[in-house]
Parts: structure tokens; sequence; C-alpha cells
């Protein structure tokens, strides 16, 4: 039975977009059809989300209320590690 799965293909490699097949590691006979690449539509999704994002948090101000450098020292703090 042929199961077909997206992918792109880049130096030699595979990477999964969808589904991810569950396969062993032997080895397989693949068939690979190589398709127009106009623009990457998933990478241009997100890309315009997160454009989105940005300009909804620069036109609501949301970053107001943190101080950076509050921030910053909060993110540098050790922390103690589990079971010590």
């Amino acid at each position: 039975m042929l199961r077909t799965f997206k992918a792109f293909l880049q130096d030699g490699r595979l990477e999964w977009i969808d589904d991810r097949p569950h396969l062993s590691n032997e080895r397989l006979q693949v068939f690979v059809t190589v398709l127009e690449n106009d623009a990457d539509p998933i990478l241009k999704t997100r890309g315009q989300r997160m454009s989105e994002l940005l300009e909804h948090l620069a036109t609501t101000n949301g970053l107001d209320g943190i101080d950076p450098v509050q921030w910053q020292q909060e993110m540098r703090r050790d922390r103690s590690l589990p079971g010590q």
C-alpha cells in the first residue's frame, strides 16, 4: 500500500511537515515528487501570523506594563535544581 507524506527536501534529508510517518529504522524505497517552490505556504502563513501578532502588540502597547530591566533580572536569576 502506498502512503503519502508531506516533507521538505533539503541537503538530501527530509523534514516532515504534517504527520510524521511511523517508520522503523529499516531502509525503505521511496519516490520523491519535487513540487514547484514558488512560496512555501506554511512558512508564509507562519510569517503572516507572526506579523499580525507583533502589529497587535505594537498597536495595543501590550508590553508597556513590563519593566525590561526587572524582566531580564528575573530571567537570569539562578534557580535551584530539582533534587538539590
